[in-house]
């Protein structure tokens, strides 16, 4: 984590350069040009000394924990990172505050801005020579002869400890299932002349080895030539041909051989027989591409694959990838007994020791080498509450990763690039088990400055990629995509966010304030607060601190303003869903603030005073009591997302967006992203047409005087993916027959009716809008005529037709409409008694839902030819319908209704009028 430090720092140090030049140049004059000089020059020291550093920590974090003068060396380098990014911070502070106020005001403040940069200077004077004091107490006390740190290639085999806490044959639970997949992958076509490679992945821990292992035992013998081999993280490839050889038996001395010699030794020796070879831990898919070719092809092989990375998982023949999870409450509990109690006949539990073996195994996660870890270490106690307990006292008083789990789980967050890093630790500040949203985190990632461009690609392009590398790396568990494929949200098991809390705090990344007794920040970046009571934080000083997150619904505010005060470096403050009706005001002298999260709290006003928050690049007060934004947000150049609407309750408590005013200074925000959730006026919409960077844009309270500025705007915002937009009230009728919808466009949301003269041309101008999955339409009043003319749109994964949008008594579907349709809600069309679906429509259709239907009284015609339904929800549909298939449901008799629908897995009608909810399939 240093060398990301370093980096973020080098970062600054040049920002604070070209940021100075820019605004004062050469009217600098006197001492202000030479204290100025003085400043600049001990910047670019600072510079080049960490940039001299980088590769050397980029080697020795591999090397700190179990090397004392490398640890002592990283620590010094990074606590003195931070005091540089704290010397260029109150720079730039000072810097912008000096914009601030008057002439008078301002002329006294660069004079005593002479004065700052001078102390900022001796300080910058005074690290720069700590950190040559570090570089040459390193070189001092270093062993002549280790090399460690030079950049050599790095093993991680396990240690004798992490071995004891492996799983031993006798100990397998769980994993039948997958090996009888393994051994019928590599046990099927040996009679034929072919190459089969399997992969097994998963994160570490989970018990891939031992899987493979397990199999690997059973089908060698079916083998002519066998071999395993653990591939090292930093692999020379002709240090890992070379232990091929060594594995596969092959009596030569490869030592002074070159590669070539290495490759043909191992051609000669598999030819025309039949193998069989295991490489374990392998890292990185370019391992097999750079050997691949090195096997002979005209025989039959097996090779397997364990790996920690989707892409290396990815390399698997069609159909043998096993994905290996974790265990489920029954297998947990099975492992541990045997485990725990190994010696014990009966590989029971005792019942006296049960309450304390489950709090164990919750803290184990399903995790089989956390399981196996901690079973191990109670099976060495005496079989006693009281032994039992201490143990899980010292454990819970640790608060850290079980003993021996660590060492495994460290391996996989060192091979993490250093900006991946950052945003890993970030993940462990949230509350355990959080589910957590790509697009926040991504916003999150960005303004903490982790995600830097590259390649051509945008931040949040790189930002997804680095959310990629750690769902396929197992660090971050899915817990669901979207229609593309993407990740939506997000987990981070216990296991591995212990461990990153571990490191976090460590390395004064950030803490977690869970509790009300004695904390002390200590110089940490980032606080997480998961506790209501506040009060001891304000005891805390908290200079260094970069982010704020409170995850409380109830939080005194006030208690929070001494940490604010002294915050004054502070870039994100994130309050979601805290019931807070008011800021306090020194949140606003927060010139360093980039993300300010305000979404589902009570906030009622904003003051112009959020001007001063220049470096403010996400606004995100969305479901708020706002009725308006105020004049200063329109100053804001910087902002990248702005999100902002009221909130209100409908029928059901349902909760809806409201669209509120924003300034007419909102033209002026020509970087923006994000605008969400405008009240539509014809010169805001003149404005928001200067705003083509849009990606997301939703507006409300439009009527038809609006259209043609709404359809300008709209038309200049060529990388538009998601649009929302609502008419002022159900009864107004806008012609979007003007609307021209750019072709990246993925989710419209249209509230409002249309002009029915106009509905076909509408709809046939959409049929260039392939990547368009979502479409929930409200108050369109479609009939049958004007219904028809959607199927142009062959690409929608999800239709909701919702709140009189569907005004027809009858609704077909005709063959091959709607291939990638998934979902499908129709809910309050008043007149709807009949719907047909013709054999070839809907063929991915997985859930139909009817709601507010009052005259459907019939199962849709041709329900039966969707093998792909999974669910159909029937509610407040005709009573008669309702009580037909409740009361067949009841009794052994099955009609035509009921035939129709026997494929579905999941039936449900409800009654709301009548409290009924029924699940009858």
């Amino acid at each position: 984590m240093a060398e990301a430090i370093v980096r973020v720092v080098i970062g600054k140090l040049g920002m604070a350069l070209v940021k100075e030049a820019a605004i004062y140049g050469a009217s600098l004059l006197g001492k202000e040009a030479s204290t100025l000089m003085g400043l600049f020059g001990e910047i670019r020291k600072a510079e080049e000394e960490l940039n001299s550093m980088k590769a050397y920590l980029r080697e020795s974090e591999k090397f700190k924990d179990t090397d004392e003068t490398t640890g002592i060396f990283v620590k010094n380098i990074r606590e003195l990172s931070f005091r540089i990014e704290d010397v260029v911070d109150e720079f730039m502070y000072r810097l912008e505050d000096n914009k601030h106020g008057g002439f008078v005001a301002k002329t006294k403040k660069r004079v005593k801005l002479v004065k700052i940069r001078h102390c900022l200077a001796l300080e910058l004077c005074s690290i720069n020579a700590e950190l040559k004091e570090a570089a040459t107490r390193r070189d001092r006390y270093t062993i002549p002869g280790n090399k460690r740190y030079g950049g050599g290639s790095v093993h991680h085999d396990i240690s004798t400890n992490q071995i004891s806490c492996l799983p031993k044959e006798e100990d397998i639970v769980g994993i039948e299932d997958n090996v009888d997949k393994l051994t019928q992958y590599l046990g099927s076509d040996l009679e034929e002349k072919k190459c089969k490679i399997a992969t097994v992945w998963g994160m570490g821990g989970v018990g891939k080895t031992t899987l493979v292992d397990h199999v690997y035992k059973i089908v060698k013998v079916n083998f002519d030539t066998a071999a395993w081999v653990t591939v090292a993280k930093s692999y020379q490839v002709e240090d890992l041909l070379k232990k091929i050889v060594r594995e596969l038996g092959i009596s030569v001395d490869t030592s002074n051989m070159d590669m070539r010699a290495v490759v043909g030794v191992i051609h000669n020796h598999l030819q025309g027989k039949t193998f069989i070879l295991v490489l374990d831990d392998v890292w990185e898919d370019d391992v097999w591409i750079k050997i691949m070719d090195v096997f002979p092809t005209n025989c039959i092989s097996r090779f397997v694959l364990t790996s920690q990375n989707y892409e290396v998982a990815s390399l698997a023949t069609s159909n043998c990838e096993i994905k290996v999870e974790l265990l489920g409450k029954g297998h947990s509990w099975e492992l541990f007994c045997k485990v725990a109690f190994q010696s014990s006949d009966d590989k029971g539990c005792p019942s006296d020791l049960h309450d304390l073996a489950v709090k164990f195994l919750q803290k184990c996660e399903g995790l089989p080498i956390a399981i196996a870890c901690i079973g191990r270490l109670l099976s060495c106690k005496p079989r006693s509450y009281i032994a039992w307990n201490n143990v899980y006292e010292e454990l819970e008083m640790q608060s850290t990763v079980i003993p021996g789990v660590d060492a495994i789980l460290k391996v996989s967050l060192e091979d993490l690039p250093f900006y991946i890093k950052s945003c890993f630790l970030h993940c462990a500040l949230f509350p355990e088990d959080s589910a957590m949203q790509r697009r926040m985190l991504i916003r999150q990632w960005i303004t903490a400055g982790f995600i830097k461009e590259k390649d051509n690609k945008t931040l949040e392009e790189v930002a997804e990629g680095c959310l990629n590398v750690l769902v396929n790396r197992s660090l971050l568990q899915v817990l669901s995509k979207n229609e593309f494929g993407r990740v939506k949200w997000c987990q981070m098991h216990d296991v591995i966010r212990h461990l990153a809390l571990e490191k976090a705090d460590k390395e004064c990344f950030g803490k977690v304030y869970d509790d009300s007794r004695s904390f002390l920040l200590d110089g940490t970046h980032r606080l997480s607060i998961n506790n209501t009571n506040i009060a001891p934080l304000s005891q805390s000083s908290a200079t260094h601190l970069r982010a704020i997150n409170v995850f409380m619904t109830y939080i005194n505010i006030d208690l929070l303003r001494p940490v604010l005060a002294s915050s004054n470096l502070l870039s994100a403050l994130d309050l979601q869903g805290a019931q807070i009706e008011m800021l306090p005001k020194e949140v606003f002298s927060l010139f360093n603030l980039r993300f300010l999260g305000l979404r589902y709290t009570k906030i009622q006003i904003l003051p112009e005073s959020v001007g001063r928050l220049q470096n403010l690049e996400v606004l995100d007060a969305l479901l708020t009591a706002l009725q308006s934004l105020p004049k200063g947000v329109g100053t804001l150049k910087k902002l990248r997302y702005l999100y902002a609407s009221k909130e209100f309750h409908t029928k059901g408590s349902s909760t809806h967006f409201g669209a509120i005013k924003v300034p007419r200074g909102i033209r002026n925000l020509t970087g923006l992203h994000a605008l969400q959730y405008v009240k539509a006026s014809l010169e805001i919409l003149r404005d928001v047409a200067t705003l083509i960077e849009l990606r997301t844009f939703a507006v409300g309270d439009v009527t038809s005087e609006h259209s043609l500025n709404l359809c300008t705007a709209i038309m200049n915002m060529r990388h538009l993916v998601h649009l929302l937009i609502a008419a002022s009230n159900e009864h107004e009728v806008l012609p979007w027959e003007q609307l021209r919808l750019p072709e990246t466009l993925s989710k419209l949301y249209l509230g409002g009716q249309l002009e029915k003269k106009w509905t076909p041309q509408i709809f046939s101008s959409w049929s260039h809008l392939n990547n368009l999955t979502r479409l929930p339409l409200r108050l369109s009043k479609l009939d049958e005529d004007s219904f028809s003319n959607l199927i142009v749109l062959r690409g929608l994964c999800y239709l909701r037709l919702l709140n009189k949008s569907y005004n027809g008594k009858k609704m077909y579907f005709p063959a091959l409409s709607f291939p990638r349709l998934r979902q499908l809600k129709i809910s309050g069309a008043p007149q709807l008694n009949q719907v047909e679906i013709a054999e070839g429509a809907l063929e991915s259709l997985i859930v139909l839902w009817f709601s507010d239907c009052p005259r459907l009284n019939n199962i849709p015609h041709g329900i039966e030819h969707l093998t792909a339904l999974e669910i159909l929800y029937l509610e407040d549909t005709a009573g008669e319908l309702i009580e037909k298939l409740r009361w067949e449901s009841g009794t052994n008799e099955c009609n035509e209704e009921q035939k129709k629908i026997s494929h579905i897995r999941k039936v449900v009608v409800v009654l709301t009028g009548e409290n009924i909810w029924e699940r009858i399939r």
